[in-house]
């Protein structure tokens, strides 16, 4: 299905869809070719709710959750550093040793003397 189908058979509604057949443009946008619709949701919440549980079972799949009341898809892709998070938490620990080494060695310096 095209989304403009999609918005005539669910309208005003919040969708969990799966892209079946989709392409990233030069200016990293993603074009959704052809959808389908996964669930129907209550509302906004239940939809990112149920959208993480989709996405933790089918990693490999791809799904987005969005409103009808859109006319179109403008999907913008992010590219992620995979590294970052683990960097940034080897500084963290490091910085955290380092300030647990001087507040030891203030603590003795203070009762020692």
């Amino acid at each position: 299905m095209h989304w403009s189908e999609i918005c005539r058979s669910h309208p005003d509604k919040w969708l969990i869809v799966e892209a079946l057949e989709a392409h990233t443009t030069p200016d990293s946008r993603r074009h959704l070719d052809r959808l389908t619709v996964v669930e129907e949701c209550p509302d906004g919440k239940a939809a990112m709710k149920r959208y993480r549980l989709l996405h933790q079972q089918y990693p490999k799949r791809e799904f987005y959750f969005i409103h009808t009341s859109r006319d179109s898809l403008d999907i913008q892709v992010q590219q992620w550093f995979p590294n970052v998070r683990q960097r940034w938490g080897l500084c963290l620990l490091r910085f955290r040793q380092r300030e647990a080494k001087a507040m030891r060695g203030r603590f003795f310096a203070k009762y020692v003397t």
